[in-house]
C-alpha cells in the first residue's frame, strides 16, 4: 500500500502517448519531480474530431504533495472456513466459473461439470468445422471450456450498477491469469478472443490448484430431486452427489433449460432482441468516428447506436466488434445464427455489430408464455435459416437495398468463413421486426456516414436469454433450498462482466446460507 500523500487529476494526451508523456504532463500540472502514479480511468474523447485525445484520470503519490495519505480502496472479502459441503457447478462460462471460484476460496468442495472440451480442443474443432468438417454439438463457438465468452471478442463493458467490488475481483482474476492490466482502467475494456484462449486455461489451473475439480465432456442429463433439494446430478459419465447445485447454462443451452423445467424450475418471459449482424470496412467506421482513416495509438473505431421505432420497438447496435469478423455460432447442429468476434489487436479490415430490435415472446406467442413454446419459436427461426441451403451459408443483403425493399444482386466481400447469398429478410423475420430494423437502419445511416453501404448477414438471436428463472432474495430458484441458476442463462445478466459478477454474487449469497 502506498503511504505517500496523493492527488487525483485529469490528463489530456495525444492518442499515441507514451509513459514519459504521462510523467511530463504530471510534472507540469503538479510542479513536482519525484512521484509515482496509477491510472484510474482512460477513455477516448472524439467530440472535436479530427482532434481526438485520450482522457486519463490518474492518482499521483509524492512526498512533495500536501494532503491525505491514500489508505487503499475496498476489496471483496471472501471469508474462508473449512466446509464439508459438496457444491456442483454446471457450466464453465464466466458465471459458472466465478461462482465455483468464490465457493472454492471460501472452503467448499467444488466440482465444475462442463459438457464441452477444454479450450485447445474446442479451438481445433472450430478450425476443422470452418474448413468444411462436421459440426460438433458440444464443441463450438457456444459450448466448451469458458462458455460462449471465450470465443466472442472478450468485451468487458457492463451497464450494471452497484457491482464495483465484484467487478474488481473479476478483472483482477483475469489480470492474474494473463489479461492485459489495462482492462482495469479502460472505459471500454477488451481482452480479445486470442488472449482468452490462454487466460481461460490459466484460470482453470488456479481453480484446480486451490482444490477444485473440473470434468469436461460431461453433460448433465437429469437432477436427483428430493422435496425442495437437489441431492445430485445424473450425467453421461455417472452420478455426482451434491449438497448444493449451481447451474450456469448460458443463453444457448436449450436442453438444459428444458431439463431444469422438467424438474420444477420455473421460468417467465423477458424482453430480448433479434435481428441481423451488419458489417462495414473498418476504415469507413474510422473515418466516420474520427475523420481519419486511422489513429496512432488506437486500434479501431467503435460505435453504439440506438433508436426507437414508430411502433415503440427499441432498435440498437449490440456487441460491436471493431477490427473483427463474423462467425457461425449456432449452439447445435442444423441451426444457423451468427456472432461477431475480434482478437486483441482488432486488426481485421472489417467492423461488425449486431443490429437488433426488441421482442417479448410472452406478448407475441398465442395463448401466452410457456418455456417450451418460446424455445420452439426461436429454434424454428434458427432452423429455418439452416434449411434455406441445408448448410452454414448465411443470407445477406446490402443495407441500402434492404432500406429500399430490394434484394441485392451480389454481396460484397466480407469476413464470414462460408458463403453469403442474397436474400429477402422479410421472408425470415416477423413484420414488426423488419419494419423496426428498416427504420433503425435509416436513422443509423444519418448518424454514421456511409453506414448504408454496409451489408446485413445472417440471423442474430443470442443478444440475451428469452426467458428468466424465477429466483428468491438469495438468488435461489423459487421453491428450492439449494438450487441456483446464474449468468446469462438465468435471464439476469448479459455479457462476460455481468455474468461473471452474477456468479460472484451467487457465490457470496451461498456463503451466508452455509
Amino acid at each position: 500500500m502506498n503511504t505517500l500523500p496523493f492527488k487525483e487529476l485529469e490528463l489530456r494526451l495525444h492518442t499515441d502517448f507514451t509513459e514519459p508523456d504521462i510523467r511530463k504532463t504530471i510534472e507540469k500540472k503538479l510542479r513536482i519531480k519525484n512521484f509515482n502514479y496509477e491510472i484510474l480511468k482512460q477513455s477516448l474523447d472524439a467530440r472535436k474530431k479530427p482532434n481526438v485525445y485520450w482522457l486519463l484520470r490518474a492518482r499521483v503519490f509524492s512526498e512533495e504533495l500536501k494532503g491525505d495519505i491514500f489508505r487503499g480502496g475496498q476489496k471483496l472479502e471472501i471469508p474462508y472456513k473449512k466446509r464439508n459441503v459438496r457444491a456442483i457447478v454446471v457450466g464453465s462460462g464466466p458465471a459458472g466459473f466465478f461462482a465455483a471460484y468464490v465457493l472454492q476460496q471460501a472452503g467448499f468442495r467444488v466440482t465444475i461439470i462442463e459438457k464441452g472440451p477444454k479450450v485447445d480442443q474446442r479451438a481445433n474443432d472450430i478450425i476443422s468445422f470452418e474448413a468444411g468438417g462436421d459440426y460438433n454439438n458440444h464443441s463450438n463457438y457456444c459450448h466448451g471450456e469458458g462458455g460462449a465468452g471465450t470465443f466472442s471478442d472478450g468485451k468487458l463493458t457492463s451497464r450494471t450498477k452497484g457491482i464495483s467490488l465484484e467487478k474488481q475481483f473479476v478483472f483482477e482474476s483475469y489480470v492474474k491469469a494473463g489479461a492485459p492490466a489495462e482492462i482495469q482502467y479502460l472505459a471500454k475494456p477488451h481482452i480479445g478472443s486470442d488472449k482468452l484462449k490462454t487466460i481461460i486455461p490459466n484460470l482453470r489451473r488456479q481453480f484446480e490448484r486451490s482444490g477444485g475439480e473440473i470434468h469436461f465432456d460431461t453433460e448433465v442429463q437429469g437432477l436427483e430431486i428430493r422435496g425442495k433439494s437437489c441431492n445430485g446430478v445424473i450425467t453421461n459419465n455417472g452420478h455426482f452427489p451434491c449438497d448444493l447445485l449451481v447451474v450456469a447454462p448460458g443463453h444457448s443451452s436449450y436442453q438444459t433449460y428444458r431439463m431444469l423445467n422438467r424438474n420444477g424450475i420455473r421460468f417467465r418471459s423477458k424482453p430480448f432482441a433479434i435481428g441481423v449482424r451488419v458489417e462495414h470496412p473498418q476504415e469507413l467506421i474510422n473515418r466516420s468516428q474520427w475523420s481519419s482513416p486511422k489513429l496512432p495509438g488506437v486500434k479501431a473505431a467503435e460505435y453504439k447506436l440506438t433508436y426507437t421505432a414508430s411502433n415503440r420497438t427499441p432498435v440498437y447496435s449490440f456487441c460491436m466488434c471493431p477490427g473483427g469478423k463474423v462467425v457461425p455460432s449456432a449452439p447445435t447442429g442444423k441451426q444457423n445464427i451468427v456472432n461477431g468476434v475480434s482478437d486483441y489487436a482488432r486488426n481485421s479490415p472489417f467492423a461488425n455489430a449486431a443490429v437488433v430490435a426488441g421482442i417479448d415472446l410472452g406478448k407475441v406467442l398465442e395463448e401466452g408464455f410457456s418455456l417450451e413454446k418460446s424455445l420452439r419459436w426461436l429454434e424454428g427461426l434458427e432452423r429455418k435459416v439452416f434449411h434455406l441451403t441445408e448448410s452454414y451459408k448465411v443470407p445477406g443483403n446490402r443495407i441500402e437495398d434492404f432500406i429500399m425493399g430490394k434484394v441485392s444482386q451480389k454481396i460484397p466481400a466480407n469476413s464470414y468463413p462460408f458463403d453469403v447469398f442474397p436474400f429477402d429478410f422479410s421472408d425470415l423475420l416477423p413484420p414488426q421486426i423488419i419494419n423496426s430494423l428498416r427504420e433503425g437502419l435509416i436513422n443509423f445511416s444519418r448518424k454514421v456516414k456511409g453506414f448504408e453501404t454496409g451489408i446485413m448477414l445472417g440471423l442474430e438471436t443470442k443478444t440475451s436469454s428469452p426467458v428468466q428463472v424465477i429466483r428468491d432474495d438469495h438468488r435461489r430458484c423459487e421453491g428450492f433450498e439449494n438450487i441456483f441458476v446464474v449468468g446469462e442463462g438465468s435471464g439476469y445478466s448479459g455479457g462476460i462482466t455481468s455474468s461473471a459478477v452474477d456468479g460472484v454474487k451467487v457465490g457470496m449469497d451461498i456463503l451466508n446460507l452455509y
